[in-house]
């Protein structure tokens, strides 16, 4: 049998960022054949990824990528924020967001793109290459795209881990008639507020009417709470369903930046100020682990 040496240790350590004894038990099992030993541990990371995959992934990170007016958002979960921090898992979230601006935003047509230029391996299976190289659960968890068109199509990352990397990822566009720098810093901030206000939808007419019911439920229960007369309460209602608009409908929220003036009014300002039509046209944003109940 070949002798298992240190360099043979790390040179499949380096390849695979699997375990030393792990790497040892390979090369053992595989007499010291790099390139088997590869496989050898491929496949047992088969099993290793359906040991973990039950196991909680809240931590990660949201990739943004832009090419061509077309802009997609990837969240890729893992157990820790160890993890999200090793630069393996980081070009991983990075090689996602570009493959998914091609995805149309479907996240199984995404998990069928090949991840290598040599086409060996698609994104599935890169994932389940990963569980075994970092060791913990790693998910797939959600992907959106926007496409501009001639529009314009900006992006904010908040909690910034890398180039297009962090924990809050912001895509906005825009509908303009022409483009500046002074439009493209504007989006931006649009951007920007977005991921600091969380908005529903652009504006009220867009906004699920399933949760607009909802919130009318609640409000009228607690306004027939104070025993007021039915006209009253249709008021009370009323003014605090507004309020509820205000909070939710990016249009009608306050802009962060500067804390008085209304989006709407912000944008339309913003049309006077370089001679241009400017609309806004869609958005989205994911929020890391938003939605996931977390280990205390």
């Amino acid at each position: 049998m070949p002798k298992i040496t240190a360099a043979l240790v790390k040179e499949l350590r380096e390849k695979t960022g699997a375990g030393m004894m792990d790497c040892k038990k390979a090369l053992s099992a595989n007499n010291s054949n790099i390139e088997e030993s590869i496989d050898w541990l491929r496949t047992k990371g088969l099993a290793a990824a359906t040991k973990k995959a039950g196991r909680l992934a809240s931590e990660g990170l949201i990739g943004i990528a832009i090419e061509n007016g077309v802009g997609a958002l990837v969240e890729v979960n893992s157990e820790t924020d160890f993890v999200a921090r090793n630069e393996k898992f980081q070009e991983f979230v990075s090689r996602l967001a570009k493959l998914a601006i091609s995805s149309d935003g479907d996240i199984n047509k995404l998990k069928r793109e090949q991840y290598s230029n040599d086409g060996s391996d698609s994104v599935e299976q890169k994932i389940i290459e990963m569980v075994a190289t970092v060791g913990e659960n790693i998910q797939l968890r959600r992907v959106a795209v926007i496409k501009s068109g001639t529009g314009l199509l900006s992006s904010y990352i908040h909690n910034r881990q890398g180039d297009g990397l962090g924990k809050i990822g912001v895509l906005v566009s825009f509908q303009n008639e022409k483009n500046s720098p002074e439009l493209e810093e504007f989006a931006k901030q649009i951007a920007m507020h977005i991921a600091a206000t969380k908005p529903r939808s652009i504006s009220r007419h867009d906004l699920d009417p399933t949760l607009i019911e909802r919130e009318k439920n609640v409000l009228t229960q607690q306004a027939q709470e104070t025993g007021k007369p039915d006209n009253i309460i249709d008021k009370m209602v009323e003014g605090r369903i507004r309020k509820f608009y205000e909070e939710v409908c990016l249009l009608e929220q306050t802009f962060a930046l500067d804390g008085e003036t209304k989006i709407a009014d912000v944008i339309s300002n913003k049309s006077k100020n370089i001679g241009g039509s400017i609309a806004l046209a869609e958005f989205a944003f994911f929020i890391l682990g938003e939605g996931i109940e977390k280990k205390e």
